[in-house]
């Protein structure tokens, strides 16, 4: 039976505010001690709908059929106890605040109770105290539901993001693949127009030609670069990586650029850790590529180290090369930046945005520190997995 209780009468010369309606579940067997606790809700502000039960059963039943806002259950009756109650409520799957009242419990098992899940409890010759915890269990549910909303919308967000950016990936991709033939053919052409008509036309016209290869071959350029971006969000599996055997592979792809450079190219031992390899081999060959190619009048010093802190692997690729300003380390990650003319240094810009989205898809981050004309570090870091490094080369 319900019975709605109302909010107790405030004393002369204070404000009435209106009552909080609440739907209570009593699990108690004294009437007596129904009445007190109804009669503190009333002082403290609440006006209560309850139901009053006294065993499991009916416990069950009305938990089943009814819905509210918190249980004060009594630690010990004659058939069961408030925990069974608590236990009742896990079993139905229900985050309703239960409170335990009891007339004496002991400090160590009320501490195991609120271990077990219970809200709060209050000795019935204080129940002054029990609108403050009632308030306090309505406010932590209220949090608890915000947080979990919070965390269904942002797993959507991210769901959303993802199935955006796997769209996007699959359409540079395609894109890219699509555009390459026609566009060979173009090159081709026009090379061709160039070679039979060098000369044999006016130097305008050969400025035209030129242009026109030349743009042809950037186009084929920025396509393949696209292509390279797209696949590395291609991922196979995660495997157990030789740090050391990675930067041994980057530097034989790099065999000519650093045999023409004179770069000398040094790594300490490196660890073990839980890769995409063949990113990760793209990695390193992009950030050492990246030191080679813009070096100064220096031979180039390429300095690879990794420290391990806390959970995770710091990796390091310093260089003595041409360096940069502060203000563009934020933008150098962001695909087709160019701080160079294609006339100073070529290429596309998009070098580095594969790097950040490398270190991304292993879950890490990446960043750099640099003085123009003192050279850079690029750091970036990779979850950590034992064991410990192995020995490391030169080159």
């Amino acid at each position: 039976m319900s019975v709605v209780v109302p909010i107790a009468e405030r004393p002369a010369g204070k404000t009435r505010t209106s009552p909080e309606k609440i739907r209570v579940l009593l699990v108690e067997d004294s009437p007596v001690d129904t009445e007190l606790l109804l009669r503190e809700m009333g002082r403290g502000g609440f006006e209560v709908e309850f139901d009053r039960v006294q065993t499991a059963e009916e416990f069950s039943r009305c938990i089943r059929t009814k819905s509210y806002d918190v249980v004060l259950a009594d630690y010990n009756l004659p058939q069961w106890t408030g925990m069974e109650a608590l236990e009742l409520l896990h079993q139905e799957g229900l985050d309703v605040p239960l409170i335990l009242v009891s007339g004496a419990l002991p400090d160590v098992t009320a501490v195991d109770c609120i271990k077990q899940g219970a809200s709060d409890y209050v000795l019935k010759d204080r129940l002054a105290r029990l609108p403050a915890a009632v308030h306090a269990a309505l406010q932590d549910k209220k949090l608890r539901e915000e947080r979990e909303r919070a965390q269904r919308e942002l797993a959507l967000k991210v769901e959303e993001l993802a199935r955006s950016n796997r769209e996007l990936e699959q359409f540079a991709y395609v894109a890219s693949h699509d555009l390459q033939e026609p566009l060979r053919m173009v090159a081709a052409y026009t090379q061709l127009l160039g070679e039979k008509y060098r000369g044999k036309l006016d130097e305008q016209a050969d400025k035209y030609i030129y242009y026109a290869v030349d743009g042809a071959k950037r186009m084929q350029t920025l396509i393949q670069d696209l292509l390279a971006f797209s696949r590395a969000g291609r991922t196979s599996e995660l495997i157990l990586t030789d740090g050391n055997a990675v930067v041994e592979q980057a530097l034989s792809n790099l065999t000519a650029a650093i045999r023409e450079s004179g770069a000398v190219v040094k790594h300490d031992p490196l660890p073990l850790v839980m890769a995409y390899q063949s990113l990760l081999v793209q990695l390193f060959q992009n950030l050492i590529g990246n030191a080679i190619k813009f070096r100064g009048i220096e031979t180039p010093l390429i300095q690879i180290a990794a420290e391990k802190i806390l959970s995770e692997w710091v990796f390091s690729v310093a260089d003595n090369g041409i360096g940069m300003a502060a203000e563009y380390l934020q933008d150098i990650f962001a695909i087709f930046k160019r701080l160079h003319t294609r006339e100073e240094y070529p290429g596309n810009g998009i070098g580095l945005a594969i790097c950040r989205k490398i270190v991304e898809q292993h879950g890490g981050r990446i960043w750099a520190t640099s003085l123009e004309g003192q050279g850079s570090t690029f750091q970036f870091t990779l979850p950590a997995t034992e064991p410990e490094p192995q020995p490391g080369h030169s080159l």
